[in-house]
């Protein structure tokens, strides 16, 4: 009876066991489909989408999130603000999707950890535009959205250096602050399309050397001599094979509807001048610029050297001008090399003529005798005489003078 009961004791204990290890694999189980997709999102291949599910924090998505998830996308929520320490366990991820959301203002170096991102979308948010406040004193800065730029700090996208594309269309942005593209030397696209931009600083866009589509349509542009610079650096990026979309002028009145593509760099000379004399009248208030630098916005800024497609165009103009320039002289000369040898043969013949010499050389005959052509005569009998040819030499009458 005791083997008996030990036999069934153990057995029983083997039961439990096997069913304790068994609910333990359910639960991992679980737990790992938990952890792999969050249940509102959609989860296919590495792309996690969760589009359209009316979030309002990151925090229930990023905690069941992959890790190895390497697509993002967030489009049409309700997202108004991202710590900066929120998206540091997303260091797989390359493309993330922002779109469509409420973003009003964005902490700096939120995308730090970030450092697969290739690819980022903020497009359709509210970075230029401040958020309504019930104090009526902050009205006009709530409509100027805290001079268009209040959700962009300069360091946000500090530390995407493999970022590739950047999307900020449609944020209601009147300006870019300076340093906000710098780090970003692989970006090869960019839109800023439908702002509110009039205008934008050349030095903002130097770093982006590997640019090579720009869309920047949609904006209502000032062609007028504060995008100057810029119109400079556009034709060094065409020149380099980039592509910029349409940028049609709101103002100044002559240009308006005109691509600014189209209008030629010699049109903002009249800068230059209004510069100078600016300059002269203000030298009390404000000292002019360091050798190598120039003003831009009233800052003083290191001196680039002019596209290489103007350079170019002024070259050509120069060697054409040499050229036609030469043309022009030596045809002038060989005028009046004309004008004197016409002068001179006629003096000649006049000359000729007082004299009363026939305009043809006696040596005819000579020369006939050298060519075989005509031989002299032999004997004087042969020979007519010359009183009685009457005026007639070698065959040619010789009219009186």
């Amino acid at each position: 009876m005791k083997n008996l009961d030990q036999h069934g004791r153990s057995y029983l204990e083997s039961l439990v066991c096997a069913a304790l290890f068994g609910l333990v694999l359910v639960l991992l189980g679980l737990l790992g489909s938990v952890h792999g997709c969050p249940g509102i999102c959609t989860c296919y291949g590495n792309t996690t989408d969760c589009s359209a599910v009316g979030l309002l924090s990151l925090n229930p998505v990023l905690a069941l999130l992959n890790q190895d998830s390497q697509v993002l996308r967030l489009p049409q929520n309700n997202l108004s603000s991202l710590a900066t320490a929120e998206l540091s366990n997303l260091s797989s991820v390359e493309l993330l999707d922002l779109s469509q959301n409420h973003f009003s203002s964005l902490q700096p170096g939120a995308f730090s950890s970030l450092s697969s991102l290739h690819w980022l979308n903020l497009s359709s948010n509210y970075l230029g535009i401040r958020p309504p406040t019930s104090d009526p004193n902050d009205s006009a800065e709530a409509v100027q959205g805290s001079n268009g730029s209040q959700g962009l700090n300069r360091d946000v996208f500090r530390g995407l250096w493999r970022l590739r594309g950047l999307d900020l269309s449609s944020n209601g942005l009147l300006w870019l602050p300076k340093g906000l593209l710098d780090g970003l030397q692989r970006l090869t696209w960019l839109s800023l399309a439908s702002n509110r931009l009039a205008a934008l600083d050349r030095v903002t866009f130097e770093p982006l050397v590997a640019l090579q589509q720009l869309q920047l349509a949609g904006n209502p542009w000032e062609c007028d001599c504060k995008l100057r610079d810029f119109k400079h650096w556009m034709e060094w990026l065409i020149y380099r094979d980039g592509q910029i979309d349409a940028m049609q002028c709101r103002l100044p009145g002559d240009l308006v509807g005109r691509d600014i593509r189209s209008v030629p760099a010699e049109m903002f000379n009249y800068c230059l001048q209004s510069r100078t004399k600016e300059g002269t009248s203000g030298y009390a208030t404000r000292p002019p610029c360091p050798p190598g630098r120039i003003v831009s916005n009233e800052e003083c800024v290191r001196q680039r050297y002019r596209p290489v497609s103007v350079r170019r165009a002024h070259g050509t103009q120069i060697v054409a001008g040499v050229v036609c320039g030469t043309v022009c002289v030596m045809m002038v000369v060989a005028a009046t090399y004309g004008c004197v040898y016409a002068s001179l043969m006629a003096r000649y013949q006049r000359q000729m003529k007082k004299r009363g010499r026939p305009l043809m050389a006696d040596s005819g005959g000579d020369t006939d005798l050298e060519d075989g052509q005509m031989s002299s005569p032999t004997s004087p009998e042969e020979a007519p005489p010359k009183e009685a040819c009457g005026g007639i030499v070698h065959g040619y009458r010789i009219s009186s003078f």
